[in-house]
């Protein structure tokens, strides 16, 4: 009997699809890159923006997909519980060592729309120009993503 798929194997077939899906909707071919995660997440996302770019609605799934990972991301490489990120309706982590918060809202909070995160995330708008337009809500001492931000 197969071994049931594990939740990030789940995840990353999801992410694939939901890949593939917003090429075909850019009348693009398949990804045929390697099937590493970061390369999916980052080509998606890449994806997504091409679409916006070109003034065509994203795919949801693949708006959603790249959202997630890239905060999973982020989550990865600034651990803690100090920030919280939020991109509605699609995520929200907590990260960044620091004070650690046990209800209501902590004490820094960023927050974006989808495409900005997206954006952000690959270095196709820098941080500082995102919250001096107020495309980011960024409050709290510790609510600068500049120095983590592009992620690749």
């Amino acid at each position: 009997m197969p071994s049931k798929p594990t939740a990030a194997q789940r995840r990353h077939a999801a992410l694939r699809s939901a890949l593939d899906d917003q090429l075909a909707a850019l009348g693009e071919p398949p990804y045929d890159g390697p099937d590493r995660p970061a390369l999916v997440l980052t080509a998606c996302a890449a994806a997504v923006l091409r679409a916006a770019d070109r003034g065509a609605r994203p795919e949801r799934a693949a708006v959603r997909a790249a959202v997630r990972g890239t905060l999973e991301e982020l989550a990865r490489r600034a651990p803690g519980h100090s920030l919280e990120v939020r991109v509605p309706p699609f995520g929200a982590v907590q990260c960044l060592e620091g004070p650690r918060h046990t209800r209501g809202t902590p004490p820094g909070v960023v927050e974006t729309d989808p495409l900005t995160w997206l954006a952000l995330a690959l270095g196709g708008r820098s941080w500082e120009d995102a919250v001096a337009t107020h495309a980011v809500a960024a409050s709290g001492v510790r609510a600068d993503l500049g120095r983590l931000l592009p992620l690749w």
